[in-house]
């Protein structure tokens, strides 16, 4: 009898046994969704529970985190048998373990940044989330290769059943003597194997052909009671046209997955639970539900296509990432402003990455190495510019300190005129330098704010005083002033000078006056002069007198580098004037037999005498000078 068991995987029970040329192509259309539909229910028989895990969502695990993959494992494994989540598990993983390289990698390099000399075995990292994962990965593991162990063990349990139901069913075909009973036999052996389980996938198409090969020679080769056999075919076809109707409304299911997943169920039921029918109706039935299931397939087929062009377009979006990431780190980026503002394009670059679907399967992992490729390369290029920054601010950070000790160093300083300047100086040389680390910066400008503030708060307090003191000056020289406007000469000479000199110590007596109210000095200066002017005082007398009041105001600011500037000043006046005086002489030395009746002449010495009346009294200004100079020394 084993010659005529056939495997024919296109014609089960009822399928035809010829087909058409004109029906070749819609014929190869059919065998397309008869081997989808097969292979699914080989493997479904396998193990039922495995094809139920896609009910389970899956999903986008990339936009997970460590922490939100490890819950989600967990839950799964708690909740869910294990082969409903193997597909889950197993991407979580490959997720898991790929995004805690990315972290190792990160905190790597970021360790030898911050430890140059450091050796590979000097790094130690440990994330507790990792240790929690393992844990419940190694959960889920054992759980599976428990059930699989058992699940083989079952497999070939049941196959050995299922044999042994075959050959009882060839011994019921073959026996005569069991014909008065066959028929209850027959239906004893199909509830066994109705119920005899799981067999190897790569089992069951043949034995399922073998199965029906057997059932059908039952009914056509034995001779059974016609009217119970006809009932039973007609039982089958009843049946079997149940399951065309409700194929056919699968096909105006919107669910296409669920549909198809369904129309798997209904071929099953038709092989496994439903005899064969009358042999005129087999191929008729079998041609309309095998029609309906190409249809569904091509539905099917449509969808995955649209899956798979939604699959493509994710994989352009995810290259389009990799290339923008790229061309960011070929950027010449030289500030940390810049660059900062460059990471969140990348970090917003790499969310975007992640929130994207799934690619097609064949380019997952070459998709994944470019984006990691392009990562690296742009951490590498940021993480060489802050290197380079990190021993700058170091720099700074010793020029930051090196100015933090000056300014303390001056912060108490009595010598406000020389002090100030170089704390002046302190504060411009703080805003050259750049930044410094992080973790010190608060502190220094602290410590270099609180030095420069407790120096110009003493500056400023004691400039105030002075201030309000200058103000007074101003207002009781201002009251003095309208008093000198009042003033009359006495007449005598030597009387008035002496009045006028005391007038002049007062005014001194009055102190300074702010730097934009000095104009009240000239208005006391030109009563001076008018006053000179009455008491008939020879031009050097009156010269030596201002002068005098002049040098003891220097003095009084000591301002050493002002009195020798005014020295200077008197050295190039004499210089100056000996020039002119020299001139004129040598103008006069070419006039032959001079005149004195000549106007010339006259006007020519005229000038001679002026210039060296200015000289006595520039000289005689250098002399006090001198003298200043010589008490000086004797007092030091």
């Amino acid at each position: 009898m084993l010659n005529h068991e056939t495997d024919n995987l296109h014609k089960p029970a009822d399928g035809p046994n010829q087909e058409s040329n004109s029906n070749k192509v819609v014929q190869t259309d059919k065998e397309k969704a008869l081997d989808s539909i097969n292979a699914s229910n080989a493997e479904e028989s396998e193990d039922h529970a495995v094809h139920e895990a896609n009910h389970i969502p899956l999903e986008n695990y990339e936009t997970f985190d460590l922490e939100k993959l490890t819950k989600e494992l967990h839950k799964l494994t708690r909740l869910h048998k294990v082969t409903e989540i193997k597909d889950h598990a197993e991407e979580i993983k490959k997720v898991f373990t790929r995004k805690y390289a990315d972290l190792i990698e990160e905190k790597k390099e970021a360790f030898f940044e911050e430890n140059p000399d450091a050796n590979d075995s000097d790094f130690e990292f440990n994330l507790p989330i990792k240790h929690e994962f393992e844990e419940y990965y190694e959960e889920y593991r054992e759980k599976k290769n428990t059930y699989f162990k058992q699940l083989q063990d079952s497999l070939n349990t049941n196959y050995k059943k299922r044999l042994n139901i075959i050959e009882q069913l060839k011994d019921l075909v073959d026996n005569k003597e069991t014909i008065d009973d066959a028929l209850k036999q027959l239906n004893d052996l199909r509830d066994q194997w109705k119920n005899a389980g799981a067999i190897p996938k790569d089992k069951y198409n043949h034995l399922w052909n073998n199965y029906h090969f057997h059932i059908e020679r039952f009914y056509d080769q034995l001779h059974l009671d016609r009217e119970s056999r006809d009932l039973d075919f007609k039982h089958n076809l009843e049946q079997k046209q149940k399951i065309i109707t409700r194929a056919e409304e699968l096909l105006q299911e919107e669910d296409i997955v669920k549909a198809f997943r369904e129309l798997q169920t209904l071929h099953r039921i038709w092989r496994e639970e439903i005899g064969p029918v009358e042999r005129e109706y087999r191929e008729q039935i079998w041609d309309q539900f095998s029609e309906i299931t190409r249809q569904l397939h091509e539905k099917r087929e449509s969808l995955l296509d649209k899956l798979r062009l939604v699959e493509r377009q994710n994989l352009a979006q995810k290259v389009n990432i990799i290339s923008e990431i790229d061309k960011i780190s070929k950027l010449p980026i030289t500030n940390h402003n810049q660059w900062q503002k460059e990471i969140g394009k990348v970090e917003e670059l790499r969310n975007r990455f992640f929130s994207i679907g799934k690619v097609p399967a064949e380019n997952n992992d070459e998709v994944w190495d470019l984006f990691k490729l392009a990562t690296r390369n742009f951490n590498a290029e940021k993480n060489t510019f802050y290197k380079t920054l990190k021993k700058e601010q170091q720099e700074n950070y010793a020029k930051k300190v090196a100015l933090i000790e000056k300014a303390k160093q001056y912060k108490d300083s009595e010598d406000f005129v020389k002090a100030t300047p170089i704390m002046k100086k302190i504060q411009n040389d703080w805003k050259e330098i750049g930044h410094v680390p992080r973790k010190y910066s608060d502190q220094l400008w602290k410590e270099f704010r609180d030095a420069c503030n407790h120096y110009f708060d003493r500056l400023h307090s004691i400039k105030n005083q002075e201030n309000q003191e200058e103000q007074d000056a101003y207002n009781k020289k201002k009251e003095y002033l309208d008093l000198m406007k009042t003033f009359e000469l006495s007449g005598d000479h030597k009387t008035d000078l002496s009045e006028i000199k005391n007038h002049i110590n007062n005014w001194k007596t009055l102190g300074r006056v702010p730097q934009h109210k000095r104009f009240i000095e000239g208005k006391f200066n030109k009563i001076l002069d008018s006053l000179f002017e009455k008491l008939n005082l020879s031009r050097r007398e009156m010269e030596a007198v201002k002068f005098n009041n002049r040098l003891e105001t220097i003095l009084e600011t000591n301002d050493k580098r002002k009195l020798q500037g005014e020295a200077i000043f008197i050295q190039r006046k004499i210089e100056e004037v000996n020039g002119d005086i020299l001139q004129l002489e040598n103008n006069l030395a070419y006039i032959q037999n001079p005149s004195e009746s000549n106007s010339f002449v006259k006007e020519v010495r005229k000038n001679i005498d002026k210039l060296k009346d200015d000289l006595k009294i520039w000289t005689d200004k250098l002399d006090q000078i001198k003298h200043i100079g010589e008490d000086d020394s004797n007092n030091e």
